[in-house]
């Protein structure tokens, strides 16, 4: 197959729009993109700081190197890459030299930070505690916590992640089943801040995970595609398989759950205003009176 922009043969095939792109052409249409979500998830004034939550994956190895391509040679902006370090066994060790080797590749600041220090326990140790089918419960409370904290004590102003479309549409479905209104009209990318947070922006938001991989693959990025040994467990993976089998019978399906998302997210944050937040006894914005992570800590250290 040709490309349907030249004549140089296509490396892929796009189903959702019948095109056939070569490796330039790619590069092309996935940068295209993920500008114009910078562009309308961003407002630069001033100096700014960015964050990127860097796990050495193809996503957010692809958002980092993106985000630097386009903002990072910006005078009045900073990028910074932080990786949490969970404390899985066989598994992070081999990916954060990836992040390590791209942040040396393209001066940029790396931090990491772990579970160890800001919760006292590894995840591995979590889940000999609990349950390995609550792995993924823990690691998102604390990774999130992990991010916060670390972001907000660099003077971060606002925080990248690496979520691409497909986990953007199964996220919105999850919602939508669980019936939790609510937390779908607070899913990123975040137009205001609260205090304590530090808002999150989605530049990958739109852009499919083969495309992601992709993209990764042919510039050269060092990536890693080692599976977290407890991914087996988590729920998300029953919405990707109904998601995947309805986008392979009806292409742009992903498109279509996050662009009514998009039309009705307006709606929903004015039927579901931002709740103000306490403060936790541990210093982070919580709903309740204690925050999820400290509620976890006080279950694991009871057994």
């Amino acid at each position: 197959m040709r490309c349907s922009k030249c004549s140089a043969p296509a490396v892929t095939y796009i189903r959702y729009n019948g095109s056939h792109l070569c490796p330039a052409h790619l590069l092309e249409y996935v940068e295209r993109r993920v500008k114009k979500e910078v562009r309308s998830q961003l407002r630069l004034e001033g100096e700014t700081h960015i964050a990127v939550g860097a796990s050495g994956g193809k996503d957010s190895q692809t958002a980092l190197f993106l985000l630097t391509e386009i903002l990072g040679r910006r005078r009045n902006v900073r990028v910074t890459a932080i990786t949490v370090d969970e404390g899985i066994a066989g598994y992070r060790p081999e990916t954060v030299p990836k992040v390590r080797e791209l942040c040396r590749e393209l001066g940029v600041e790396h931090v990491v930070v772990s579970f160890e220090e800001v919760a006292g326990l590894s995840l591995d140790t979590m889940v000999a505690r609990t349950d390995a089918r609550e792995a993924c419960t823990y690691c998102g409370v604390f990774r999130r916590r992990c991010l916060n904290i670390t972001a907000r004590e660099l003077g971060v102003d606002v925080l990248a992640l690496g979520h691409n479309l497909d986990d953007m549409a199964q996220s919105v479905l999850m919602n939508i089943t669980r019936g939790d209104v609510e937390r779908l009209a607070r899913l990123g990318p975040h137009a205001h801040a609260q205090p304590g947070l530090v808002p999150r922006i989605m530049p990958l938001r739109t852009v499919p995970e083969k495309e992601t991989y992709l993209y990764a693959l042919l510039s050269g990025l060092p990536f890693s595609d080692a599976e977290c040994p407890y991914a087996v467990h988590a729920l998300r993976n029953e919405y990707r398989q109904i998601i995947d089998g309805m986008e392979h019978r009806h292409p742009g399906t992903r498109h279509a759950i996050l662009g009514s998302y998009d039309r009705l997210r307006p709606l929903m944050r004015e039927g579901f205003p931002q709740a103000k937040l306490r403060e936790c006894a541990c210093g982070e914005p919580t709903l309740n009176e204690r925050c999820m992570a400290c509620e976890m800590l006080e279950r694991l250290k009871k057994g």
